[in-house]
């Protein structure tokens, strides 16, 4: 299960520490979504998310400040009885000073900020879904073409690597060689990264290590990218029948998400790099509704259709 701690959040969001005394590096964040308790403030705790961050803006501490200080004591207990992640206070508000000795009694770390609360809220869960997304790692190259990511695929040695290179040399970006940390964002968006400990690195066999950033500047690189189609590379096989038209998309899941594919098969003296710019455009202009495939299909249809009327009008 994807965590991340409350001190890695509280640092991301710029967040004052409350409760100083708690260790946050061991407390940990497993939801994206957050929450503004609402009817727990009155008592109410059925269907309560207690394992979400919750936040107190505006509307909660203007309704605790009319309760009774009695009651808003007994509420505000009530919530940390629950072991939440930990407590947000937006709008720079104060808790009574018994609240935060019952935070720290509790072992709930306590955080504040001046921001306002949807503008917290926007850039926590935006945080909080790209931190715990679904991920894996997989073997392959990611590069930026044209705007659209591609990853590259294949057997160990088979030239991902070079082509990659070689499409550096040409303009566009690398985002990782040899290993991609891919998150699924959403049902539709696969972004994808590369390890703190390789990135910008690409391994050319005979020659070692290179520095893609320190060679080519860093334009020629990308920290992250969404993936919008996959390259497959294969060595040629004679006998096998290889897709000429591309009449109908092939798909691979990565994640549980369906990504354009194409089985491209290598053979000595093709320009990979090449291939990956055409397959780029060619994407690219698909999802802008052009498809070149079906405009020659269209072409030989309406040729056939007229060489068929030419003959009847001949017969006639």
């Amino acid at each position: 299960m994807q965590k991340v701690s409350v001190a890695k959040f509280a640092e991301h969001m710029r967040l004052d520490c409350l409760t100083p005394g708690i260790d946050m590096t061991e407390r940990y964040i497993t939801k994206s979504e957050v929450n503004r308790p609402a009817l727990e403030l009155t008592g109410f705790y059925e269907g309560f998310a207690s394992e979400r961050i919750q936040v107190i803006g505006k509307v909660e501490s203007a309704y605790m400040e009319l309760l009774p200080r009695e009651i808003s004591m007994l509420r505000f207990q009530q919530l940390m009885d629950h072991d939440i992640p930990c407590l947000v206070l937006c709008r720079g508000y104060q808790l009574q000073k018994k609240g935060f000795e019952l935070a720290i009694q509790r072992g709930i770390p306590v955080l504040g900020t001046r921001r306002s609360t949807s503008d917290f809220l926007s850039e926590a869960i935006h945080y909080l879904s790209g931190e715990l997304a679904p991920s894996i790692s997989i073997h392959g190259v990611l590069v930026d073409v044209y705007g659209e990511g591609i990853l590259i695929m294949g057997e160990s040695g088979i030239g991902k690597s070079e082509a990659a290179l070689e499409l550096v040399k040409r303009g566009h970006r690398l985002v990782t060689d040899d290993v991609v940390e891919i998150r699924r964002l959403s049902n539709n968006s696969l972004v994808g990264t590369a390890p703190a400990i390789t990135q910008y690195f690409i391994e050319l066999r005979g020659i070692g290590i290179i520095d893609v950033k320190t060679l080519f500047g860093v334009e020629a690189v990308k920290e992250k990218q969404t993936i919008d189609l996959v390259i497959k590379l294969e060595n040629w096989e004679k006998e096998h029948e290889y897709d000429r038209l591309g009449l109908e998309e092939e798909y691979t899941e990565i994640l549980g998400t369906q990504v354009v594919c194409h089985s491209i098969p290598i053979r000595p003296g093709r320009n990979l790099a090449i291939i990956c710019e055409a397959a780029a455009v060619n994407h690219r202009q698909k999802k802008m509704g052009y498809n070149a495939a079906q405009e020659l299909y269209r072409r030989v249809e309406k040729n056939l259709k007229e060489s068929r009327e030419a003959e009847t009008w001949q017969q006639n």
